[in-house]
């Protein structure tokens, strides 16, 4: 279930701010099968140099295209490391894209994420969105 934060109330009514709602978290997987994130994200997400950092992937049951990402897990088997370059952050996902089924070879995999509340749990829905390559940039 996706709770949405509340803002002003008048009259009967509430306000649903459009600030709250605008997407401006994404990722995107590279040629390399890497999800690397921007650097808004990884502000949102709390990454940084100075400390660990795992993220948990999961799958929803109903459609399977969905994914989330739980933030801030601890290092145990299920738990992928966020690693850093440069000022970007990203996430060593080859194997688990390929598993999926997600072809980042040909296609420019963009992942929309939206921080939701299931239970008493915050992550993070990732959508994707697909953009086919041209043949020239899927080499």
């Amino acid at each position: 279930m996706v709770t949405f934060a509340k803002t002003k109330k008048d009259m009967g009514y509430t306000i649903l701010s459009a600030s709250k709602y605008t997407s401006k978290l994404k990722a995107t997987v590279h040629t390399s099968g890497k999800l690397g994130f921007t650097e808004v994200t990884a502000r949102e997400l709390g990454f940084n140099e100075d400390a660990e950092s795992f993220v948990q992937f999961a799958q929803d049951d109903e459609n399977q295209d969905i994914l989330y990402l739980i933030n801030n897990a601890i290092d145990d088997g299920d738990s992928f490391r966020i690693n850093k370059a440069g000022k970007y952050f990203y996430v060593n996902t080859k194997l688990l894209f390929d598993s999926l089924g997600v072809d980042y070879i040909n296609n420019t995999v963009i992942f929309d994420m939206v921080k939701i509340k299931i239970g008493d749990k915050e992550l993070y829905k990732m959508t994707s969105r697909v953009i086919k390559k041209s043949k020239q940039e899927a080499g």
